[in-house]
């Protein structure tokens, strides 16, 4: 992988700025406050970088960077496919706005994607080194990481398989001390539940049976009035002491029939009977009054059916007083487990039993659980005990190689009596192993291993720095790459910064490395030699251009940084020389 193309727009004093690249060695050179940093927070942006508004340039709506990628990689490409994004034509486009109000947009293969997408796949292809880079690289963690980097894919894969036991190890271990923790607590709710179940398992209730007690209670109480009304409606329907037929009288005397004094009033079915009768007689004169008797005998078959049913609602009427004791308490005992459950129906109260079954089954096979976890956790402290003394091996391998290629590298970069030590300290387990990592510097013959930081010059860090990435680049031939170095040459001057060129040239025959630069002698290994320069409009407007230089141009852009005169004859002499020094390493 490989930048190709990187514009900028109204990004601090750019206003458009373009940069060619190519594969090999990149450097960016110009005056100071050219805008060499702005090109680098450019990059920054489409490397996933946090956006600042107040870049933007002044009197723009928005600032855009935009960079192509020539793409080869088989497992970035499925991770940006992944993303949404495609490719064209094997380049991938990767662009970023900021606008001057405050937000910001990320694109990626022509997909917007959130800025944290582009942090994660720019890591695994762009590494940048600043200043800041150089303070975090004296942290223990930043050179334990840099160590696991250099181990290789046997040491990532111990440590995968440590972190996944070490993870195990904390959520069993958290689950155990929380079922201890809460025994007590979970007894009791326990017993509460037991109870609780018991009470509800001996009530023996049923859904809805609230309900139908309640009406079996207001039968119960009104029994009396109830038998009443049913008998006295079933002797009214069905009573046959006297009908029309037995009385001798005709339609005209019916009602003088039924309302006689203390004559039995014939009952209900007898009557229709006796109607029926008398409309199926006179039917032959007239066949609607046929229908009519139809009629009649199908109330006739209604009466006979409700006064039968009647009869049987009669009997099922129970006026026990001792049931209605009966109903009353089973209602009340009803009720107390509503109210005691806070529930509004047998139904819920019933519900609220089959999950506190669910729950109390959980809380009884504690015991269990608890033996089960100490057992797993008693596997996984033999597991992480063998895991991190396998990774302790590994990294004493890598240690080992390691700085013997760090200490060869610095003896390249002027710094013939450096010793690089890796020094290991076993500590208790942790989550990154049982290791701590500390990288040791003496940077002159005599002078004692120090931790990087104590005693070590800027210039000293920056190569210490240069030297464990050709270092690790020697893991990352199988990938292609992007390095790049903002002010890797700080405090290196004479022989010492020819050979910050050379390592940095060395390092770019297999990876494609950028670097902003104020020394004359690193530039001079460049393959491709970009200038910035600041240009002042007449509208008193400041923009910066960037340009790339060859031949007698390059010749010129050396001289300046070598004398501060372009034009100087004795610079110009010497920036001949450098370029041919450098060409000859090749």
């Amino acid at each position: 992988m490989s930048f190709t193309e990187i514009r900028i727009a109204d990004l601090g004093v750019i206003d458009r700025a373009v940069l060619e690249l190519g594969s090999g060695l990149s450097v960016i050179t110009g005056e100071t406050g050219a805008g060499k940093t702005m090109l680098l927070t450019g990059l920054g942006l489409i490397l996933g970088e946090k956006a600042d508004p107040k870049e933007v340039r002044t009197g723009a709506e928005r600032a855009y960077v935009e960079g192509r990628l020539a793409l080869e990689d088989t497992l970035i490409r499925n991770r940006v496919q992944d993303a949404g994004g495609e490719l064209d034509d094997d380049e991938l486009l990767i662009s970023r706005s900021v606008v001057a109000g405050g937000r910001s947009r990320a694109f990626l293969g022509g997909r917007s994607v959130p800025q944290a997408v582009l942090g994660e796949i720019a890591q695994d292809m762009v590494t940048v080194h600043g200043q800041s880079d150089q303070i975090r690289l004296r942290t223990a963690a930043r050179q334990r990481t840099a160590l696991d980097d250099f181990g290789g894919k046997t040491l990532a894969a111990a440590l995968r398989n440590y972190r996944a036991a070490w993870s195990e190890f904390g959520a069993v271990g958290t689950e155990l001390a929380e079922l201890k923790d809460q025994r007590t607590q979970r007894l009791t709710e326990a017993q509460m539940l037991r109870t609780a179940l018991a009470e509800i398992a001996d009530a023996e209730i049923s859904a809805g049976e609230e309900e139908t007690l309640k009406q079996r209670i207001e039968r119960l109480t009104h029994s009396e009035d109830l038998l009443h009304a049913a008998q006295g409606a079933h002797q009214l329907l069905s009573d046959t002491s006297s009908g029309l037929g037995s009385a001798g009288i005709g339609s005209s005397g019916i009602d003088s029939g039924i309302a006689s004094s203390g004559a039995a009033s014939p009952g209900i079915a007898l009557l229709v009977e006796d109607v029926r009768k008398m409309l199926a007689d006179a039917a032959e004169h007239d066949p609607q009054l046929g229908e009519y008797a139809k009629r009649a005998a199908e109330i006739g078959y209604l009466v006979a059916d409700l006064a039968a049913d009647l009869a049987s609602y009669s009997a099922d009427i129970d006026t026990d007083p001792g049931e209605l004791t009966a109903a009353h308490e089973r209602l009340a005992l009803i009720t107390g487990l509503l109210r005691q459950h806070a529930a509004e129906s047998s139904e819920e109260v019933l519900a609220w039993a089959e999950n506190a079954q669910k729950r109390f089954l959980e809380l009884d096979r504690d015991d269990v659980r608890v033996e089960e976890l100490a057992a797993r956790l008693k596997e996984l402290d033999s597991e992480l005990e063998a895991s991190a003394t396998e990774l302790t091996r590994l990294r004493a391998t890598a240690a080992k190689e390691l700085q013997e290629l760090v200490t060869t590298e610095l003896h390249s970069l002027a710094m013939p009596d450096a010793q690089f030590t890796v020094e290991m300290t076993p500590v208790e387990r942790g989550p990154h192993g049982a290791d701590e990592i500390s990288f040791l510097l003496a940077a002159h013959r005599g002078a004692p291993l120090r931790p990087l930081g104590q005693g070590a010059s800027g210039g000293e860090l920056s190569r210490v720095m240069l030297a464990l990435e050709v270092a690790l680049a020697t893991r990352r031939l199988h990938r292609q790459h992007t390095f790049v170095f903002d002010e890797v040459d700080a405090g290196v001057g004479g022989q010492a910064a020819v050979e910050v060129g050379r390592r940095l040239a060395k390092l770019a025959r297999n990876s494609q490395v950028l670097v902003v630069t104020h020394l004359p002698q690193v530039a001079a290994f460049a393959d491709h030699h970009l200038v910035v320069t600041k240009e002042t409009g007449s509208a008193a407007t400041t923009a910066t251009t960037v340009q790339r230089v060859t031949d007698e141009e390059r010749v010129t852009e050396l001289a300046r940084m070598l004398s501060g005169q372009a034009d100087s004859g004795t610079a110009r002499q010497h920036a001949a020389e450098l370029l041919a020094l450098a060409a000859a390493a090749d």
